[in-house]
């Protein structure tokens, strides 16, 4: 029996951070190169206290098949929080979506038709790049500077289905736009009448200021906004959430119907009944502080160890430092040098939607600590060096 495979089925690709993470699992081996959330932030005894009230108090209904649209105080509580960020949405324009990685491909779903375009940050969020491709899209890379997409860039790709954007401490980047660049693009996007889907993973990790305000709140209608509860709760709950415009929900929903039936109802009620209550107000606060000082710590080992030709800007929030290497060095190559040095990261070419760089690499710092950031750096810094003192390794990165 041989299995005739869809179109789409090539364009499906292995996660590169999932792959390198199997070989961070060695022991010895300091990895910077996971976006995952600390596990030490997850906050398991509000949780027990929580699933125990629950299974006590609602227990039947928690266990049972429940509202595809998601469970209605955990809607009531997303669009509250929603509207103190300026957006204008109620309840009925909330899905609770299985992680929001269901949300991008609930938009994917519904948006995408084979040979669409669909604009992207450069480098922008692989997980998206994931969940768009197999819909078949052109996609189409913004230009943009330190600052982000260039308004400009968004006029240039007018006809595009939506474009993608991460305003807040950006994976891989760890950029946060400007209000004024904010603004600018909204405008222009309006101007192009393109459509806009917001992703915003991060924007309760900032740590001096809180962000300005999001794309959506001044987009209205023209935005579809996804958020959540990975970071600042647990991912293991596979929570996240859309806001859609009220003639765009019906089809996320029905296809969410088609994806899954419903997020799992005790999940999102086990969340309800710990951020019922302001828990994420006091509980957040302290993974702020705990980022803080570990992008401090990586900050300050890069700046010892790296060598001369290396660029980053500071994150202001999030979890990720975005390196530029100097020219000639490819991220991807020297990977299984670094390996075998003892340390691991991500190369930046699977970030890009269309000419990738390969002089480039992300390092995140958020599940290590102060003294494994040191070493793990440090270790980074010599293969970097020797790659820049060896030819024979800049051809082959070169190659």
């Amino acid at each position: 029996m041989t299995w005739t495979l869809a179109r789409r089925a090539a364009r499906l690709e292995p996660s590169t951070i999932r792959e390198i993470l199997k070989v961070t699992e060695r022991p010895g081996i300091v990895s910077l190169a996971g976006g995952l959330p600390a596990a030490e932030t997850f906050p398991v005894e509000a949780m027990a206290e929580a699933c125990a009230r629950v299974l006590a108090e609602q227990g039947q209904q928690a266990l049972q098949y429940s509202a595809s649209e998601g469970f209605g105080p955990l809607r009531d509580w997303v669009a509250a929080q929603l509207a103190g960020h300026g957006l204008r949405v109620d309840a009925s324009q909330v899905l609770i979506t299985t992680g929001s990685q269901q949300g991008l491909d609930l938009v994917g779903k519904v948006l995408i038709d084979p040979g669409s375009r669909v604009a992207v940050e450069s480098p922008t969020y692989l997980g998206a790049l994931q969940a768009f491709s197999p819909f078949e899209p052109e996609f189409h890379a913004l230009d943009g500077d330190a600052q982000g997409p260039l308004p400009a860039a968004l006029a240039a790709a007018r006809g595009a289905r939506f474009a993608y954007l991460l305003p807040n401490y950006q994976n891989p980047s760890g950029r946060c736009l400007g209000a004024d660049r904010r603004l600018a693009l909204v405008e222009a996007a309006a101007a192009a009448g393109l459509p806009l889907v917001e992703d915003n993973p991060y924007g309760d990790l900032w740590f001096d200021a809180p962000p300005p305000p999001p794309l959506a709140s001044w987009a209205g209608d023209a935005a579809v906004y996804l958020g959540s509860f990975s970071k600042v709760l647990a991912p293991g709950l596979r929570l996240g959430y859309l806001a859609a415009p009220k003639a765009l929900f019906p089809k996320l929903l029905q296809a969410k119907q088609a994806a899954d039936l419903h997020t799992p109802g005790f999940n999102q009620r086990l969340a309800y009944e710990v951020v019922r209550d302001g828990f994420l107000e006091r509980h957040v606060p302290t993974i702020r502080a705990r980022y803080k000082a570990q992008r401090d710590a990586m900050r300050a080992a890069l700046e010892r160890h790296l060598p001369a030709g290396c660029r980053w800007q500071l994150p202001a929030g999030g979890m990720f430092f975005w390196i530029e290497l100097p020219a000639g060095l490819d991220a991807a190559a020297l990977l299984p040098r670094a390996v075998a040095a003892g340390v691991a990261y991500v190369p930046g070419a699977p970030f890009y939607a269309q000419t990738p760089r390969r002089d480039t690499l992300r390092l995140s710092f958020v599940t290590v600590t102060p003294e494994r950031i040191e070493a793990g750096v440090a270790l980074l810094g010599g293969v970097l060096a020797e790659a820049l003192r060896d030819p024979a390794a800049l051809s082959e990165a070169a190659a």
